[in-house]
């Protein structure tokens, strides 16, 4: 084969592997007593989690995993390490069980091990630190869930830094206080008590912790305002959790 057909096989060669070397999976717990997310091919939802509803949040979540050809999973039985080694993305949203401490430590041993997590709880009237122990996976990491915020305002924002580059305008209405980590998200009231933090940690992973949960649900019009960057703020999340 001449040499100058070697190049353009080379370069072609490189694209393709660059491409594989880019494909992530997201893992999505459902075991845990779930509020809103669900597998949509079951034919009967989690803790009311309705099928058109977990349809339309997988295909959103598709699209924010787009840019690292990222496949979205879903966990639907106990966690443990096994479970967690294909996965970039551990996502827990609006758990209402307790996890068990096998459980926690084969998350922990994930984080530990430079695995990625974003985790999104609610209000009392959704779920309590009482009915799951999240609490208990991430007080490694000197981030704390705290009790509901007194903020009465609709809406939040971002601001500018390793998550999103450009603040962004999200839905917010009430929400858990969450403390360590670095804030990012607050709401239209108040910095006192912001509702997302991150963190990177020693081994390399990442956390993200959200006490409130209306944007991770894509939901884009909230109290006669129909502008919210949910879909920005999702994928801006989730590449970074996945860089």
């Amino acid at each position: 084969m001449k040499t100058q057909h070697l190049f353009p096989l080379l370069v072609l060669f490189c694209i393709c592997t660059n491409a594989q070397s880019q494909d992530k999976s997201i893992y999505i717990d459902i075991a845990h007593g779930q509020r809103f997310w669900n597998d949509p091919k079951d034919s009967v939802g989690t803790a009311g989690a309705d099928l058109p509803r977990a349809a339309y949040l997988l295909e959103e979540m598709t699209k924010s995993a787009a840019p690292f050809n990222a496949s979205v999973n879903f966990i639907k039985s106990e966690i443990t390490d096994k479970a967690l080694q294909k996965c970039d993305l551990l996502f827990l949203h609006v758990p209402t069980f307790h996890y068990s401490s096998n459980e926690v430590n084969a998350i922990k041993n994930y984080l530990n091990q430079g695995g990625s997590m974003l985790i999104a709880l609610e209000v009392d009237y959704w779920t309590t630190l009482e009915k799951t122990n999240v609490n208990d996976i991430i007080k490694e990491f000197n981030i704390q869930y705290g009790t509901d915020t007194a903020d009465t305002l609709a809406g939040g924002y971002t601001k500018k830094g390793p998550i999103t580059a450009e603040p962004l305008k999200i839905t917010y209405q009430f929400g858990r206080s969450v403390t360590g980590g670095t804030p990012f998200c607050f709401n239209n009231q108040s910095e006192a008590d912001p509702f997302g933090v991150y963190k990177s940690l020693e081994g390399g992973g990442k956390l993200i912790v959200l006490g409130d949960a209306m944007a991770s649900l894509y939901m884009t019009e909230w109290r006669g305002v129909s502008d919210y960057q949910c879909q920005e703020f999702m994928q801006a999340m989730v590449s970074w959790l996945l860089k």
